[in-house]
């Protein structure tokens, strides 16, 4: 059979998996019932939610009697390592661009990933019906962008589509629309490179990506770069550290659309999955049995933010949770290293553990994901991570662009300079300004809630890792202190009430809180202890007027991103499969003066 390997990249939101939705909708012949779903790809319960992609996943279509794997890769920058793992398995690429907002941080990382690997990519202009799109612009300055990041002259002559991927519509001309997507996979059949395959040389592939299956146990998935395996066959696979394991493949698998289809043979330039090779990672080959010879190691680029994860240790603890223990905490970040191929674990102390990773989302989608399994755990603020470069000193600078309306920019370039930005383009579009920054990675802690209501929910922020700069001195981002309590017990509405000038509470009236727990932020710097478990004494004397029905502003939910932008370095967030709670390292307030 002939092959196609192709990897969908782009900027968060530019429409890879509504794109992808359109192709498997146009072409997989579906039976009774059936349905492909609104964004099919995203899997994950926080995909769905979010509306983000956060995993790299394969799917696959057949056009004309070819085979075109197709892997959708995630936009945002916290998810480089799945684009950086999956490029390797594909011969070509789709560079999705919008229309209106052009190329943006992220298209410039995937794409230097893309190119580095030497693939030629096609440029796919998306969302040409918005009323602000400026298709020809975007394609110069798509270019424009391509030699800067040292693009061959091959690569430099790409092709060009036009695209309403949520009409399901791509055409080669603006002058010409059409109704489907024939033109798009015309161009990959031309454009996009078959895979060289050498069927009869030893098997060898390189492990990309794991699943898990309850009847099957470790699935495997890669690309097979040359021969062919059997069902039942004898394989070894050869681990990182240079020894091999004699093992068995029970059963193999090829993809289409949204099925794992059982094979008896499964052969060079597939994507495929193989079952029943246990204790295999991602990186490692699984190669013949007589010849072996191993694929380079994937490398990616090192994570540049660390929190502490510890378990749970606050007067709540093990109430709402079924894992609780350090051994339960150390097992599973053990087990998230296997597949997580940008995050690194560190186990400081038994019971503590530095778990380091590309951003502040990349650690929050990981925290979640374990409330979600029942896990109660405990962590401190987000730190970067610093380097020593011939002597000095430097700290993770991200690229950092945002989008906002005119009458807002002033004030948004007046607080991202007091954060030690420094502003390196201005370009107005229509009534929006665009702005680019270099900015200290920690500067942008706890700075997406402030953005969003400095501009009215109308900004829109992205930023991507740019390099190692000198440290750029003392950073205050956060002004005001906490409202902590000092009493254990539930919270009454008449205490809070009492207390509403003096801060924004995190909860409402009836909450339970303990002596040390974050309940609010104080108006001004620095802390203030405060009892919100104290209720009106009540007395045999009334007098008309005198229970006024209390009034109490709505408290301020924080999310978990929001929690861990918030919190100082001597402050935790307890997080349970309940609650997110606030918390001051030390509970005592005696021994916190």
């Amino acid at each position: 059979m002939e092959y196609r390997n192709i990897a969908i990249i782009a900027h968060v939101d530019h429409g890879k998996t509504t794109l992808v939705d359109g192709l498997l909708k146009q072409t997989v012949q579906l039976g009774h019932g059936e349905v492909i779903e609104e964004r099919a790809m995203d899997s994950n319960q926080l995909e769905k939610e979010r509306g983000i992609t956060i995993l790299a996943k394969n799917t696959a279509v057949m056009y004309k009697g070819v085979k075109i794997n197709i892997v959708d890769t995630p936009g945002h920058a916290d998810f480089g390592g799945e684009v950086e793992r999956v490029l390797g398995m594909v011969d070509g690429c789709l560079l999705l661009v919008d229309a209106a907002e052009g190329p943006m941080p992220q298209t410039r990382f995937v794409l230097r990933k893309a190119l580095e690997l030497g693939l030629r990519p096609i440029v796919v202009i998306n969302k040409i019906d918005r009323q602000d799109a400026r298709p020809e612009e975007v394609v110069n300055l798509t270019f424009d962008l391509m030699a800067e990041l040292g693009a061959t002259d091959e690569q430099l002559d790409f092709p060009i589509l036009y695209s309403i991927s949520r009409e399901g519509k791509a055409y080669r001309e603006l002058e010409n629309p059409k109704d489907d997507f024939s033109d798009l996979f015309d161009m990959v059949l031309e454009h996009c490179p078959a895979p060289a395959v050498d069927i009869a040389a030893p098997f060898q592939m390189l492990v990309t990506n794991l699943d898990y299956s309850e009847y099957l146990g470790r699935i495997v998935i890669g690309r097979v770069q040359r021969g062919k395996v059997k069902k039942g066959e004898f394989v070894n696979l050869m681990h990182k550290d240079g020894t091999m394991t004699k093992t068995r493949v029970s059963q193999p698998f090829t993809h289409l659309a949204m099925k794992r289809l059982e094979v008896d043979e499964v052969s060079a330039g597939d994507i495929v999955a193989l079952a029943g090779i246990e204790d295999a990672q991602i990186g490692e080959t699984v190669a013949d049995l007589a010849d072996p010879e191993a694929l380079p190691i994937i490398t990616v680029d090192e994570p540049t933010v660390s929190m502490v994860f510890q378990p749970n240790t606050s007067p709540f603890a093990g109430k709402e949770g079924k894992y609780v223990t350090s051994r339960h905490l150390n097992d599973r970040l053990k087990k998230e290293v296997m597949t997580n191929v940008s995050l690194k674990v560190e186990e400081i102390r038994p019971d503590e553990f530095k778990v380091s990773g590309r951003g502040e989302l990349h650690l929050s989608i990981l925290l979640e994901t374990m409330r979600r399994e029942g896990y109660e755990v405990q962590v401190g603020a987000p730190q970067v991570i610093t380097r020593d470069i011939d002597g000095v000193m430097c700290e993770p600078v991200e690229h950092l662009v945002i989008d906002v309306p005119d009458q807002f920019s002033s004030t948004v370039i007046g607080v991202l300079s007091s954060r030690k930005g420094q502003m390196v383009n201005m370009e107005p579009q229509g009534s929006r300004v665009r702005v680019e920054f270099k900015i200290p990675s920690r500067a942008l802690f706890g700075f997406r809630t402030q953005f969003l209501s400095m501009t009215q929910g109308e900004g829109i922020m992205s930023h991507i890792f740019d390099g190692y700069f000198p440290w750029a001195g003392e950073l205050k981002t956060r002004q005001n202190g906490s409202l902590v309590s000092m009493e254990n017990g539930p919270s009454f509405a008449y205490s809070i009430f009492k207390l509403q000038d003096r801060g924004t509470f995190f909860l409402d009236a009836g909450t339970e809180v303990y002596i040390g727990m974050i309940v609010g932020e104080n108006a001004r710097e620095g802390d203030m202890n405060v009892n919100i478990c104290k209720n009106k004494k009540l007395t045999n004397v009334r007098s008309a007027g005198n229970d006024e029905a209390l009034t109490l502003i709505p408290p301020k939910r924080l999310t978990l991103e929001d929690a861990l932008e918030y919190i100082g370095e001597d402050e935790l967030v307890e997080i349970t499969p309940q609650n997110i709670r606030l918390r001051k390292k030390i509970l005592n307030p005696s021994m916190r003066k």
